[in-house]
């Protein structure tokens, strides 16, 4: 349902274990020429997720996929008593970058989300979905896939916009973006949440179909590692 995080109660067992514990989260970007928006990493319980796949986004994901605005998807994670980090990059994370944060869970708060636009794309996000922590001390590394928010058509022209609803795509953070084009489609099949199928690109820089270029930003799955350290 629009404007409000979807539920996970009817699909994931609460933990038996449930206790605050201590985290060190690294998310490391994996690709070639994408950036990431400002980060939200939070743990949480079982009654909250970011999204669900094949069901329409809230209007805090819409917000964070087309624009990188992660304050709605802050409020609505604070609302629901979890611990929250917002940016813990200080701004965007380059490709081939990391960044690490520590955080200190309340009871209960036994998985873990986190969630960043990728620039530059339409409506692309990167995301671990309500992950269960594990309760034993170590390091775990988890692979986080790229996601389409179903919100708005692929067409790959950067034309500034970024707020919602609106078409295009806000900026080529490493200036390596066209301009010209026509566009690579108006409308999308699939509304829903779902695995992003990748940019097309092409290799004209002043028109063609696409302002991306298809030697620098096309990438392929997995987008991003997460190592959590339980202390």
């Amino acid at each position: 349902m629009k404007g409000k995080l979807l539920t996970l109660a009817a699909t994931m067992a609460l933990s038996p274990f449930s206790m605050a514990q201590q985290l060190e989260v690294t998310v490391t970007n994996l690709t070639n020429g994408i950036h990431y928006t400002p980060l939200i990493v939070a743990a949480h319980d079982d009654s909250v997720a970011l999204f669900s796949l094949g069901q329409t986004a809230s209007a805090e994901l819409q917000a964070m996929a087309e624009g990188g605005d992660i304050s709605g998807l802050a409020m609505a994670l604070n609302d629901a008593s979890a611990d929250v980090v917002e940016n813990p990059a200080g701004g965007l994370l380059a490709p081939a970058t990391s960044t690490m944060t520590s955080m200190d869970t309340a009871d209960g708060n036994m998985y873990l989300s986190i969630a960043g636009m990728m620039l530059p794309t339409n409506d692309g996000f990167v995301a671990l979905n309500a992950w269960p922590i594990p309760t034993e001390a170590g390091t775990y590394t988890v692979y986080l896939n790229a996601y389409d928010a179903g919100t708005e058509a692929n067409d790959e022209i950067i034309n500034g916009g970024g707020a919602a609803g609106t078409p295009g795509i806000p900026v080529a953070p490493g200036g390596d973006g066209g301009t010209g084009a026509t566009g690579v489609t108006t409308e999308e099949a699939n509304d829903m949440v779902h695995i992003h199928r990748g940019v097309l690109g092409d290799d004209n820089p002043s028109g063609g179909t696409s302002d991306l270029d298809n030697t620098v930003h096309r990438w392929l799955n997995p987008v991003a590692k997460v190592t959590v350290v339980v202390m």
